[in-house]
């Protein structure tokens, strides 16, 4: 369907980037915390916007919006010419000198969005060096809160103070056991049940938002670890409990059973606040489709 021809003022890149916002949240406030704005000038935004195309974008709702036939076109051409200007920014500055983009990745980084991502960014931007920095589960920032990367693929929450945080996919949670422990044969358990276990925790220092959420939002008594391999070691050497997100592939002596009363771990893209750096913009969109379910 075209676009109607009652289009014709010039669209800034920023309100097609509400836009873009809003097409994948399907929601204004999820939208908003997104971009980083409160929700009536992004809605006038929008609505701005579909003054100027000349028709509806969103069919809205309470439960939330819904692309219309002309909003999905839209959002095909918006996400092409947004890319397009993150590619001119990203010749520019690497023509200035500046092509090279470090990026902070926590634990192994064998999550498939990470695999997806290395592609879509290899096309888009060939000219660029992307430096990696594997960090353990210590620092949940991946270096970014020392300076060390540019961005940073991680799991919230921990602090973000001077911070800018981007979901790019929620998972659920469960506790990883030994195959031969009896809640392994449960198909779903509650934290209680395993407040008399020793659980793996981390080093004293470590980010008191990110460490209370992986002890269940209590203190817990056990082995500290740093790595995914040692808190894998210490459930199957000496039967420690812990927390992991879903999915993964765990060796057969290991299982993880869901926890029905545990938020999802949000896997997040972070940089710092204010950092107009377009790499960063351009890494941070194609990130966002990279990790779509």
């Amino acid at each position: 369907m075209p676009i109607p021809h009652g289009y014709r003022r010039s669209v800034e890149l920023r309100t097609l980037r509400y836009f873009v916002a809003v097409a994948e949240e399907l929601h204004f406030g999820r939208a908003a915390t997104r971009l980083h704005m409160s929700q009536p000038p992004l809605s006038r935004a929008i609505q701005q916007l579909e003054t100027d195309v000349g028709a509806l974008l969103f069919a809205r709702s309470p439960a939330g919006v819904t692309l219309t036939p002309v909003g999905a076109v839209l959002l095909d051409e918006a996400r092409a010419l947004l890319d397009h200007a993150d590619r001119v920014r990203v010749r520019v500055g690497a023509a200035a000198g500046v092509a090279t983009l470090t990026v902070g990745i926590l634990g192994d980084g064998t999550d498939p969005g990470v695999a997806r991502l290395a592609a879509a960014y290899g096309r888009h931007h060939p000219g660029i060096d992307i430096r990696i920095r594997d960090t353990d589960l210590t620092d949940p920032t991946c270096g970014l809160s020392a300076g060390l990367v540019d961005i940073a693929l991680t799991r919230a929450p921990f602090d973000v103070t001077a911070l800018t945080v981007r979901v790019l996919r929620s998972d659920p949670v469960g506790v990883v056991l030994r195959a031969d422990d009896p809640l392994a044969r449960r198909e779903g358990l509650l934290l209680a049940e395993l407040s008399d276990r020793r659980w793996f925790r981390f080093p004293r220092g470590t980010d008191p938002v990110w460490q209370s959420y992986w002890n269940g939002g209590r203190p817990r008594e056990g082995p500290v670890v740093r790595t995914v391999q040692e808190c894998l070691q210490a459930v199957l050497w000496n039967g420690t409990v812990g927390l992991a997100p879903l999915g993964p592939d765990l060796p057969a002596e290991l299982v993880v059973v869901p926890l029905t009363d545990m938020p999802p771990s949000r896997v997040v893209a972070v940089w710092n606040e204010g950092d107009t750096n377009p790499m960063i913009r351009s890494f941070i969109e194609i990130a966002t489709t990279a990790y779509r379910p």
